[in-house]
């Protein structure tokens, strides 16, 4: 059996204070798993600069050059946020023959000592590898308690998803190739990928501190990608939305029955004025 070329998939935006150090660790991650056979020699990091403001997509075209193409990437002329980010670097990336796809966040918050295990796990069959925090305790008290209210929700209204799922996951060729078909324009990564059907595993990591840098997660960021999910995979709230529809439509025509009642039978009506 050949070994997989894999890709590594990593979204940013204005990294430059960590970007050269993200791709020297993740260069030795590849070496060292080629090293052992576990993957193809033509396997490669791919970034997608989602439209920086830095130096961050020059950081990455010096070592694209310095590395004979072991470093990709593609670069867009403006921000389009984390999920289309992601999107767009496995469509592209799957054009260089990969077999299997990791994302992972460019401050390598996410444990990227755990890429090993991803890969073990598409070799035993998982065509879906979905990372999950083993808690939320690097998170500030006002994101942590927001983040798994948002999971409780999601359950609630029947989404099945793991609590503390995150982008940290490896997809393989298969589950790209179905994704492009995916018709959903509002992007919930982890609802889509949840919904595809194919074999899937987890993987548990811890989240470091961020060593430079601030994260380009907003409060109202986080928000719009709640809001998306919650909007996207499940039919609660158009359920919802249309009893509430249905209750007011049936009062106003109880109303309205009543107040031609009070015309035509006690010749009575209420106006809305009089001159």
């Amino acid at each position: 059996m050949s070994l997989p070329i894999l890709a590594i998939v990593v979204p940013c935006l204005n990294e430059e204070e960590c970007i050269a150090s993200t791709i020297l660790r993740l260069l030795e991650i590849l070496f060292d798993l080629e090293s052992k056979g576990e993957i193809d020699k033509e396997s490669f990091v791919f970034f997608v600069n989602d439209g920086s403001s830095d130096s961050t997509w020059n950081i990455i075209e010096k070592y694209n050059k310095e590395t004979n193409g072991k470093i990709k990437g593609i670069s867009f002329s403006r921000n389009f946020g984390n999920q289309k980010a992601i999107l767009a670097g496995l469509f592209e990336a799957s054009s260089y023959n990969a077999d299997c796809f990791i994302s992972i966040d460019a401050d390598l918050q996410q444990d990227e000592t755990k890429i090993s295990e991803f890969v073990k796990k598409y070799k035993k069959g998982s065509q879906i590898v979905a990372g999950i925090r083993n808690d939320r305790n690097a998170d500030g008290i006002f994101k942590k308690y927001t983040a798994l209210t948002f999971y409780k929700i999601m359950n609630l209204l029947g989404v099945k998803i793991k609590v503390n799922h995150s982008d940290y996951r490896l997809v393989s060729k298969q589950v790209v190739d179905a994704l492009k078909k995916f018709p959903e324009t509002n992007l919930f990564l982890r609802g889509i990928f949840n919904d595809l059907g194919f074999n899937k595993d987890y993987v548990y990591f811890d989240v470091k501190a961020r060593k430079a840098g601030k994260t380009k997660f907003t409060p109202m960021s986080l928000l719009s990608l709640a809001i998306s999910g919650i909007t996207s995979f499940s039919i609660v709230p158009l359920r919802i939305v249309t009893f509430i529809g249905f209750v007011m439509s049936f009062g106003s025509f109880i109303l309205g029955i009543s107040a031609f009642i009070d015309k035509l039978i006690r010749h009575n009506a209420v106006l809305a004025g009089q001159l």
